[in-house]
């Protein structure tokens, strides 16, 4: 077997310099420094030379990289591991690399055929992966490495920088989201987190971003697509629990924060650091009554109140800019003019072109690079060449490239590897094409081109960030410690105190804490709910070991207190359902279908959240039968309605994504309960109804707090509060709600 590249790395140290390490490369010696050499030329030169600017050496780079080198990085796509390979002929001598290839079909962004990893990275000379193998950190420092060697052996070197969505919160791995879970220390839901800061302390961040950087770039990992500075207008979106809520200013400070923490500096990642997308611009919130855009029912953003935009999708972005996020990503969507109130942003108002963001020059080009100052580069989201190509589905997938890199100003694009497709754009500006061929009606060549200075802008900015990032000089990460880093002891203690942190006390008559005391002798029910029965079974016996060593029964009838851990789910982004994404927590509930445009019907659908959730009124009946109370916990992956759960229970609580254990924790007085909610829960149907025309009674670009000042007054009540859930005590469940013992 072929040594693995962690085992042959050689070291050199500059005083007041950066280390460097190579497996194969030559380093050369000059006045008593080390430098790798990187374009082959034997020398020290502008792109060598490691004490020039990272800006400088990108540009001095892409002046010497052939157009196929430059075309293979306008690229990122996701990846395999070769040790994930169950087919072991499939992978390279060492076990690491995967060397078989991907057919048409298989990549749900794209259908194409995709090479083993030795023909991609010298072949294609793609330098860009997604990442989304939950592996230890060993096995991806050693990943890491084996694909710098492997990139050393062409006579340009270009390390492989590889991206991941985040790999630090609890919850299910869902492809898109949350790549990996429980190798890295493992934190509540970005819900969670903001529910943790806003009853307690901004700390919470600087010690999350900090565990980040460390565990992350221990590994070789050293680009996150990540975190959304979206903020939750309509409750609907999927996405929600992905968001650190519905509140500007609390993104806006969190991104303060987390941007410098993790990328190592604010002014831009560092050698120590891990660079960022933030995502999704311009705010991927104001969802058209909750579809999303990985379907063509939520390809639309709707700005439906005028200054909307600049008033709370916006300013997340404007902190991301201000701190010198690496790269941002636009969404998927493309405005929708015919259904959106005038919209300004940076003192001018914004041309609503019918393209997705990421081919759409005013939003891409003028507001975020030209007025908001926007540095970095944009990083397309996967899929907007063949899957999600919103607005320029006319175009054929060279066109798509050239009008994104070169009129739009994206940098790279995600989600396939074309590069034939790129070179064709990059020819036809060349070759005469349109001499021969129409060009697409609303559009001109010039848009359709790739030319030499958009190909140079892309390639540049993203070697920046490698530059930035210290990759060129020293890629290379030990195995032994990238496991050491990720099982810190401080780390891992700092997370289970956000867990414990992000619990919301949403109601209590004085059950909660149910401390030793008032559990002696007292026979407990305990059950978990989820969407899936096979999973509620699964998390019941979790439930019940959590609590070994109380007095268990079988049978609500036979408890004084039952403990009830609900778990809801509706719904999936990369699919539309018939209706609307149901919020109710249910079991069998009759709704609406919707038309192409996203209107209501008189077909109705099933839809399910919570399987047996009409059991739980059976409970608490039982139970309050032998004059005893009811505790439950709602996982709050979205705004769910709780009128069907609330008036049964004598005490309730919220997490997100927090661990059961945190949960018990809270419940039993061995932490006090400080978390505040993130985000407003609706009352029911009646605030978010939809009208024959597709329009929601609650504007869906306006978050919660703010929806009462539209929503008409025949559903206010006597305080002038319509939309948030107001409980049996009189308590609304509205954003920055939490109760204390």
């Amino acid at each position: 077997m072929v040594r693995k590249a962690s085992e042959q790395v050689r070291r050199y140290y500059n005083e007041d310099g950066p280390e460097i390490s190579t497996v194969g490369r030559r380093v050369i010696q000059q006045d008593g420094l080390y430098f790798k050499d990187l374009d082959g030329s034997g020398k020290v030169s502008a792109v060598n030379d490691w004490r020039l600017p990272a800006c400088q050496r990108a540009a001095a780079y892409a002046a010497i990289l052939t157009v196929p080198e430059k075309l293979g990085q306008l690229f990122i796509a996701d990846w395999r591991m070769g040790i994930r390979q169950k087919d072991p002929d499939k992978r390279d001598q060492t076990g690491l690399l995967d060397e078989g290839t991907i057919k048409k079909g298989e990549n749900i962004f794209a259908e194409q055929d995709l090479p083993g990893t030795t023909d991609a990275l010298k072949g294609w000379f793609v330098r860009h992966f997604i990442i989304r193998d939950n592996v230890p950190p060993h096995d991806l420092a050693d990943w890491h490495n084996q694909l710098h060697a492997l990139a050393e052996e062409c006579e340009h070197f270009v390390p492989v920088q590889t991206a991941s969505n985040s790999r630090n919160e609890n919850g299910e791995v869902v492809f898109g989201m949350n790549d990996g879970a429980g190798e890295f220390a493992t934190w509540p839901g970005t819900l969670g987190i903001a529910a943790a800061v806003r009853g307690d302390s901004i700390q919470i961040i600087d010690e999350f971003a900090d565990c980040i950087r460390r565990e992350w770039n221990a590994a070789g990992l050293r680009k996150g697509y990540m975190y959304m500075a979206d903020v939750v207008t309509d409750p609907r979106w999927q996405r929600t629990y992905g968001t650190f809520g519905e509140d500007p200013a609390l993104i806006c400070k969190i991104f303060e924060h987390l941007i410098p923490r993790i990328q190592g500096s604010g002014d831009g990642p560092t050698p120590d650091g891990v660079a960022m997308t933030v995502k999704h611009f311009p705010g991927g919130g104001a969802r058209e009554n909750g579809f999303d855009p990985h379907y063509a029912m939520g390809q639309w953003n709707v700005y439906a109140t005028e200054g909307s935009l600049d008033r709370y999708h916006l300013p997340g972005f404007r902190t991301a800019v201000a701190h010198n996020t690496s790269s941002i990503m636009p969404y998927y969507a493309k405005p929708a003019e015919a259904k959106s109130r005038p919209q300004t942003a940076e003192s001018g108002k914004i041309e609503m072109q019918p393209y997705g963001f990421a081919f759409n020059r005013p939003f891409v080009h003028d507001l975020l690079r030209q007025k908001m100052g926007f540095q970095g580069y944009i990083n397309s989201d996967s899929g907007v060449l063949h899957s999600m190509a919103w607005g320029v589905e006319k175009l054929d997938v060279p066109e798509r490239i050239a009008f994104a890199v070169g009129y739009a100003g994206t940098d790279i694009i995600s989600g396939s590897f074309d590069p034939d497709d790129a070179m064709a754009a990059y020819e036809r500006g060349k070759n005469g094409y349109y001499e021969d061929h129409p060009v697409p009606t609303g559009f001109t060549k010039e848009q359709l081109v790739l030319t030499d200075a958009a190909l140079d802008r892309a390639v540049t900015n993203t070697l920046t960030e490698m530059f930035q990032l210290g990759m060129f000089e020293n890629p290379y990460r030990d195995p032994a410690n990238a496991d050491a880093v990720a099982a810190n002891a401080a780390d891992q203690s700092s997370a289970a105190r956000a867990h414990r942190k992000s619990v919301v006390l949403l109601k209590n008559d004085g059950t909660l804490p149910i401390t030793p005391e008032k559990l002696a002798g007292k026979k407990i029910y305990a059950e978990a709910f989820h969407k899936l029965p096979e999973r509620a079974a699964q998390a019941t016996a979790e439930l019940k070991g959590l609590l070994c060593g109380l007095m268990l029964v079988d049978t609500p009838q036979q408890a004084d207190l039952a403990i009830l851990l609900l778990a809801p789910s509706s719904g999936e982004y990369f699919n539309a359902t018939p209706g609307y994404l149901e919020l109710d927590l249910c079991d069998g509930k009759v709704v609406p279908n919707v038309d192409s445009e996203g209107r209501p019907l008189s077909e109705t659908h099933v839809e399910t959240t919570l399987a047996g959730a009409g059991r739980i009124a059976q409970i608490a009946a039982a139970v309050h039968a032998n004059g005893g109370k009811v505790i439950a916990n709602v996982n709050v992956t979205l705004a769910w309605q709780l009128g069907n759960v609330e008036p049964l229970v004598d005490a309730l609580t919220a997490g997100f994504d927090t661990l059961p254990e945190a949960v018990l924790d809270v419940m039993r007085g061995r932490f006090a309960p400080t978390g505040r909610l993130p985000l407003t829960l609706p009352r029911g149907d009646a605030v978010l109804a939809v009208d024959a025309n597709g329009v929601c009674i609650s504007p869906n670009d306006v978050p919660g707090y703010d929806k009462d000042l539209y929503l008409p007054d025949r559903l206010k009540d006597e305080n002038g509060k319509a939309y948030a859930y107001r409980d049996a005590a009189g308590n609304y469940y509205e954003l920055d709600f939490g109760l204390c013992y």
